[in-house]
Protein backbone atom coordinates (compact mmCIF):
# COMPACT_ATOMS: atom_id res chain seq x y z
CA UNK A 1 0.00 0.00 0.00
CA UNK A 2 1.28 3.26 -0.86
CA UNK A 3 0.38 6.36 0.86
CA UNK A 4 1.25 10.29 -0.75
CA UNK A 5 1.18 13.78 0.51
CA UNK A 6 1.34 16.86 -2.11
CA UNK A 7 3.20 19.97 -0.31
CA UNK A 8 2.88 23.04 -2.03
CA UNK A 9 4.33 26.03 -1.48
CA UNK A 10 2.18 29.20 -0.95
CA UNK A 11 4.99 32.41 0.59
CA UNK A 12 8.05 32.50 3.00
CA UNK A 13 7.61 29.11 4.85
CA UNK A 14 4.03 28.42 4.66
CA UNK A 15 3.03 25.78 2.88
CA UNK A 16 -0.19 23.40 2.56
CA UNK A 17 0.17 20.20 2.72
CA UNK A 18 -2.99 18.04 0.91
CA UNK A 19 -3.06 14.90 2.78
CA UNK A 20 -5.50 12.01 3.03
CA UNK A 21 -8.51 12.94 4.84
CA UNK A 22 -7.61 16.82 5.28
CA UNK A 23 -5.68 19.93 4.06
CA UNK A 24 -2.74 20.22 6.67
CA UNK A 25 -0.98 24.24 6.76
CA UNK A 26 2.73 23.92 7.71
CA UNK A 27 4.81 27.02 8.98
CA UNK A 28 8.23 27.67 10.50
CA UNK A 29 8.12 29.63 13.75
CA UNK A 30 8.98 33.63 13.41
CA UNK A 31 12.17 33.21 14.57
CA UNK A 32 12.70 31.14 11.38
CA UNK A 33 11.17 33.04 8.94
CA UNK A 34 7.53 32.02 9.24
CA UNK A 35 4.39 33.39 10.79
CA UNK A 36 3.17 30.35 12.78
CA UNK A 37 0.15 29.82 10.77
CA UNK A 38 0.85 26.14 10.30
CA UNK A 39 1.43 22.87 12.23
CA UNK A 40 5.49 22.81 12.55
CA UNK A 41 6.85 19.45 10.87
CA UNK A 42 8.79 17.54 14.04
CA UNK A 43 5.65 18.49 15.95
CA UNK A 44 3.81 16.51 13.61
CA UNK A 45 5.11 13.36 14.13
CA UNK A 46 4.54 13.39 17.59
CA UNK A 47 0.60 14.23 16.36
CA UNK A 48 1.32 11.34 13.99
CA UNK A 49 2.44 9.19 16.81
CA UNK A 50 -0.30 10.11 18.80
CA UNK A 51 -2.78 10.06 16.09
CA UNK A 52 -2.09 6.35 15.69
CA UNK A 53 -2.04 4.64 18.87
CA UNK A 54 -5.59 7.05 19.86
CA UNK A 55 -7.19 5.49 17.15
CA UNK A 56 -5.94 1.72 18.29
CA UNK A 57 -6.89 2.46 21.34
CA UNK A 58 -10.18 3.82 21.01
CA UNK A 59 -10.87 0.91 18.74
CA UNK A 60 -9.88 -1.38 20.74
CA UNK A 61 -11.72 0.20 23.72
CA UNK A 62 -14.92 -0.33 22.06
CA UNK A 63 -14.40 -4.28 21.25
CA UNK A 64 -13.42 -5.05 24.60
CA UNK A 65 -16.29 -3.12 26.11
CA UNK A 66 -14.02 -1.45 27.87
CA UNK A 67 -15.39 2.53 27.65
CA UNK A 68 -14.27 5.45 29.19
CA UNK A 69 -15.91 8.64 29.88
CA UNK A 70 -12.57 10.55 28.39
CA UNK A 71 -9.05 9.90 26.81
CA UNK A 72 -5.76 11.73 26.15
CA UNK A 73 -2.80 11.15 24.90
CA UNK A 74 0.37 13.74 25.60
CA UNK A 75 3.96 12.85 23.88
CA UNK A 76 7.25 14.73 25.07
CA UNK A 77 10.24 14.46 22.86
CA UNK A 78 13.57 15.40 23.05
CA UNK A 79 15.62 16.35 20.20
CA UNK A 80 19.34 15.88 19.85
CA UNK A 81 22.03 18.67 20.13
CA UNK A 82 23.57 18.29 16.69
CA UNK A 83 22.07 18.66 13.61
CA UNK A 84 19.87 16.96 11.88
CA UNK A 85 18.09 17.57 15.11
CA UNK A 86 15.71 14.10 15.87
CA UNK A 87 14.00 12.65 18.53
CA UNK A 88 15.77 10.46 20.67
CA UNK A 89 13.66 10.14 23.18
CA UNK A 90 9.89 10.68 23.18
CA UNK A 91 7.52 9.44 26.42
CA UNK A 92 3.71 8.93 25.84
CA UNK A 93 1.15 9.03 28.75
CA UNK A 94 -2.50 7.86 28.37
CA UNK A 95 -4.85 9.25 30.60
CA UNK A 96 -8.19 7.51 30.96
CA UNK A 97 -11.20 9.26 32.83
CA UNK A 98 -14.07 7.45 34.11
CA UNK A 99 -16.02 5.49 37.08
CA UNK A 100 -15.66 1.81 37.40
CA UNK A 101 -12.85 1.68 34.70
CA UNK A 102 -11.62 -1.84 33.57
CA UNK A 103 -7.88 -1.26 34.36
CA UNK A 104 -7.04 -4.76 32.87
CA UNK A 105 -8.68 -4.45 29.62
CA UNK A 106 -7.87 -0.66 29.59
CA UNK A 107 -4.00 -1.88 29.64
CA UNK A 108 -3.91 -4.27 27.16
CA UNK A 109 -5.23 -1.79 24.98
CA UNK A 110 -2.46 0.03 25.23
CA UNK A 111 -0.31 -2.82 25.79
CA UNK A 112 -1.52 -3.72 21.69
CA UNK A 113 -1.18 -0.46 20.60
CA UNK A 114 2.21 0.22 21.76
CA UNK A 115 3.67 -3.55 20.79
CA UNK A 116 1.67 -4.82 17.92
CA UNK A 117 -0.64 -1.86 15.90
CA UNK A 118 1.00 1.22 15.55
CA UNK A 119 3.15 1.72 12.90
CA UNK A 120 4.18 4.92 13.84
CA UNK A 121 4.92 4.10 16.99
CA UNK A 122 7.30 1.11 15.62
CA UNK A 123 8.76 4.25 12.94
CA UNK A 124 9.91 5.85 16.32
CA UNK A 125 11.16 2.77 17.88
CA UNK A 126 14.22 2.69 14.87
CA UNK A 127 15.55 5.77 16.24
CA UNK A 128 14.03 7.00 20.18
CA UNK A 129 13.95 5.12 23.30
CA UNK A 130 10.21 5.39 23.94
CA UNK A 131 8.62 5.65 27.39
CA UNK A 132 5.24 4.45 28.02
CA UNK A 133 2.87 5.78 31.11
CA UNK A 134 -0.50 5.01 32.16
CA UNK A 135 -2.64 6.95 34.39
CA UNK A 136 -6.49 6.04 35.67
CA UNK A 137 -8.31 9.38 36.75
CA UNK A 138 -11.48 7.85 38.63
CA UNK A 139 -14.67 10.19 38.88
CA UNK A 140 -17.37 9.55 41.90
Amino acid sequence: MTHQVKLDWKEKMYFEADSPGAMVPIDAAEEFGGEGRGARPKALMLTSLAGCSGIDIASLLKKMRAEVDDFSISVAAELTEEHPKYYHSVKVSYDFYGSDMKKDKIQKAVDLSVDKYCGVMEMFRKFADIEIEVNYHEKG
